[in-house]
């Protein structure tokens, strides 16, 4: 049985990790840690022995028995006098098909207000894809209703990611998801569906949504530009480091593997060298870092928080 994730005393006292991107200040807002079985699951090519071939995994990324660490997280940020959250990780008192999900109950509100994202600031939420684990915070409970948790905010999304869901026959525990984090923000007219061609499209000044199709089909990655630095969040087109040294590797919930690598590989050849920060939604601290070349894979610099 999941035994559900509880605030800790002084679990707001420590500020949120943040990171310098130009003149934009960007907060890594921790959900939970994942289970050090979920490497294994959701990347099964990452074994332990090619794990221990790629050292500076270590300790921060996998364990010394190889296992990969993952985390749920998102991203807050102010920019042009708005306040902007990416990803929404798992959210509370949902009844979800994965046990380490089920029912969670995080101190995820806490940290977000204690950052200074009150969800009755944030004016857009940017949903890179429509999984469980990326839209649970979208909504919250109210009595026997799931209203959106943040009332003032714009909810924006690939209208591709949308359309292929609305055209495809859900299991029940992918429906339940939709029921309970999603359909309530359309219900409330605060989705927007946006097009994006190939150059991405901006949302917010400094704020590019970038088509990174293969994990989902509408999969989107968010470009920052802060003036003197720029930064990459990544949503699942990169779950962990070890996708650095081996693009190859997929994950076992990529709807299309094969555009999904070629996605990865494409955004890693854009990056390498460029001193654009990359912040990964599932990394584990210190979550960001800058690509480097190495042959025909890449190595990846962790960059600290306070950067």
């Amino acid at each position: 049985m999941h035994t559900p994730t509880t605030p800790s005393a002084d679990s707001t006292d420590t500020p949120s990790p943040t990171w310098s991107v130009g003149d934009l200040t960007v907060h890594r807002i921790d959900e939970v840690p994942l289970p050090a079985e979920t490497g294994h699951w959701l990347l099964p090519d990452a074994t332990p022995e090619l794990v221990a071939d790629v050292p500076w995994l270590r300790p921060d990324f996998a364990d010394a028995s190889g296992a990969l660490r993952l985390v749920s997280q998102s991203f807050a940020f102010e920019v042009g006098g708005m306040r902007v959250l990416v990803d929404t990780g798992i959210g509370n008192g949902k009844p979800r098909a994965n046990p380490a999900w089920n029912n969670l109950l995080s101190d995820y509100p806490d940290r977000l207000a204690a950052a200074g994202f009150a969800p009755e600031t944030v004016d857009l939420v940017v949903l890179t894809h429509l999984h469980t684990d990326h839209v649970g915070w979208n909504t919250r409970a109210d009595g026997t209703a799931w209203r959106p948790t943040f009332p003032h905010a714009r909810y924006v999304t690939s209208r591709v990611e949308w359309d292929h869901w609305a055209a495809t026959e859900m299991d029940a525990a992918r429906q339940q998801m939709f029921r309970d984090s999603v359909h309530p923000v359309r219900e409330a007219g605060q989705l927007d569906l946006v097009e994006l061609p190939a150059e991405g499209a901006e949302v917010a000044p400094g704020v590019r949504l970038v088509p990174t199709p293969g994990h989902t089909p509408g999969h989107l990655a968010v470009e920052l530009d802060g003036g003197t630095g720029t930064a990459l969040i990544t949503g699942d087109a990169l779950h962990h480091p070890v996708q650095t040294a081996h693009p190859g590797i997929t994950s076992c919930v990529d709807i299309d593997p094969r555009q999904a690598t070629a996605t990865r590989r494409r955004l890693l050849a854009s990056l390498a060298g460029s001193g654009t920060l990359v912040l990964g939604t599932h990394f584990p601290d210190p979550t960001a870092g800058l690509v480097t070349a190495h042959g025909d894979a890449y190595g990846f610099t962790p960059v600290p928080p306070g950067a």
